[in-house]
């Protein structure tokens, strides 16, 4: 892999070098640079957001699977899913995935930072993390005891209705799930519209937020297109990256810190491709080992979804529309004219958080649903009406792998998600496809007709039927976590400390959603801009 005394040095020193410009880099690079006596390194692996789909927010559906924006990384065969490879995508651009997934504002539910406290991690409470969500909010509610104005990550209602939904939502409340106005007030049981990050019909991703206004600073330099090879070290301090552009390599050199923003899959390979992760895995590549960090790579958690789908009769749907010139043409004028209309729509509009079963001291499963549907993400959407009604498991205890391929950075990593692999996160999964029946056989989705037709009238209701139907038709909804997780120092699996530094090494810390020690309950996004704030106050205080 050569050292850092072959390649080019990179404009001098730097007092932060941070790799990745996804949602956490993006905010890093905000901060860092606040304060011009710092200069600040970003180095991104992707491109500029200079396409449109980046921006128009039914875009997801042409970025996901595309080269130009998503990295297409893939899962290994998944014997929870019955032998199948899941596609598994990330944003390949400034914002990294806030540049594609569903701009859906959540946080997660207070219990899940409660948890992260009883884990020994001061400043992780509910109620340390509750000021942080509110002072980089805008959210049209406006400022109360929830919510806050001013900060940089606009939060809007939706701007597309759908009669569907409204009866989905209607039938969520037959079930027993009470309709509530804010999932985001530490308890997100019920049902309602999700809120959006977007601006009067455009997607806000990070970088739009919190890069793009202070990209002219001059203490702050972006690049593009770049190949990250490894963490420099002397010794057991971090020192530096190199990286590689155009056929060329490079050495920058930080005297401050090199942070690791590069997400739950990058950030990992990087600190194994640099000698930081598991001895055995490394020895497997010829890659001297920095430090045996056990924890490195483990630990990966994310929201299996259930995607049931069901025809629909004597309403419309996106279906439709999609196949549809004059549809088209009307979506594309309305957006044009107004901003609104069926091309601001985010994947997904209408949630409920609900209890897989009334044993459950908290709401667990999470529908995500749409007036759409398609095979899979990258293909056309379906010629007849349906919706989608997805349940995913919040609090999964199932365990997976990102481990490196080989020691070059351009191959993808080992991902295994290891879905459905404990008894508990099999019945939830059962018990969801249970809850999403009982939600369809309500009175007021009668008049629709709904036929299922995933996983299909076929499939029993036992829970071996129910559990192999899981693996049938489950897919990933895009949350990969915790494979550099926060610890104590006594924590064998722990990576960072709760301060997001690198045990056992100095001047190295990882930013992202890669910290998590456990997954919050719903979309991991907002969740990861906290953490990258939190984190940007600890590195600025030394």
């Amino acid at each position: 892999m050569g050292n850092g005394d072959e390649a080019t040095s990179f404009e001098g020193e730097w007092d932060y070098i941070v790799v990745g410009a996804g949602s956490a880099g993006c905010v890093l690079a905000n901060r860092l640079s606040a304060d011009p006596k710092n200069r600040v390194l970003v180095l991104e692996g992707g491109g500029r957001d200079n396409w449109i789909w980046f921006h128009i927010p039914v875009g997801y559906l042409f970025a996901i699977g595309n080269p130009r924006s998503d990295w297409l990384y893939k899962t290994e065969a998944e014997a929870g899913l019955n032998g199948r490879s899941l596609i598994y995508p990330r944003g390949k651009a400034l914002g990294g995935s806030s540049a594609i997934n569903a701009m859906i504002s959540m946080r997660g539910q207070a219990d899940d930072y409660r948890h992260w406290r009883q884990l020994g991690l001061d400043g992780w409470d509910w109620e340390d993390v509750q000021p942080v969500f509110r002072r980089i909010e805008d959210h049209f509610l406006g400022p109360n005891e929830h919510h806050g104005t001013g900060g940089e990550w606009r939060v809007e209602p939706p701007r597309v209705s759908w009669k569907v939904l409204d009866a989905v939502e209607d039938a969520a409340e037959q079930m027993g799930v009470s309709r509530i106005p804010d999932f985001n007030t530490g308890d997100n049981e019920g049902v309602s519209y999700f809120h959006v990050n977007q601006r009067r019909g455009v997607r806000v991703s990070a970088a739009r937020a919190f890069l793009k206004p202070v990209m002219r600073r001059p203490n702050l330099r972006v690049e593009t297109g770049v190949t990250v090879e490894r963490v420099a070290f002397e010794g057991r301090r971090a020192v530096g990256v190199r990286f590689r552009r155009d056929g060329a390599e490079y050495m920058a050199k930080a005297r401050g810190e090199v942070i690791l923003s590069a997400g739950a899959i990058g950030s990992v390979q990087i600190l194994q491709l640099s000698g930081v992760g598991p001895a055995e895995w490394l020895g497997e590549h010829g890659i001297d080992v920095i430090a045996d960090r056990q924890g490195v790579g483990r630990n990966l958690q994310d929201h299996l979804q259930q995607r049931a789908i069901y025809k629909v009769h004597g309403v419309k749907t996106l279906n439709e529309t999609y196949h549809s010139l004059i549809g088209r043409a009307a979506m594309g004028l309305e957006y044009a004219l107004f901003r609104k209309g069926p091309l601001t729509m985010a994947p997904s509009q209408l949630g409920i958080f609900t209890r897989s079963d009334p044993s459950r001291d908290r709401a667990n499963i999470q529908f995500h649903v749409q007036p759409l549907s398609l095979d899979k993400f990258g293909d056309p959407l379906h010629r007849f009406p349906a919706i989608t009604v997805s349940a995913c498991n919040l609090q999964p205890t199932s365990r997976g792998t990102i481990r490196i391929r080989s020691p070059k950075p351009e191959d993808h990593p080992l991902i295994a998600p290891n879905y459905l692999a404990t008894a508990e996160d099999r019945q939830v999964a059962a018990d969801a496809i249970r809850v999403t029946r009982k939600l369809m056989r309500q009175p007021a989705m009668l008049q629709f007709e709904p036929e299922e037709l995933l996983p299909g009238p076929g499939v029993g209701d036992d829970d071996a039927a129910l559990a192999q139907a899981a693996g049938d038709i489950g897919t990933t909804i895009f949350h990969p976590v915790g494979t550099a997780k926060m610890g104590r120092a006594d924590d064998g699996q722990a990576v960072v400390d709760e301060r997001l530094r690198v045990i056992g090494l100095e001047g190295l810390r990882v930013i992202d959603a890669s910290v998590m020690p456990t997954i919050t309950s719903g979309n991991t996004n907002t969740p990861t801009i906290m953490i990258a704030e939190k984190g940007a106050e600890y590195v600025l205080r030394g």
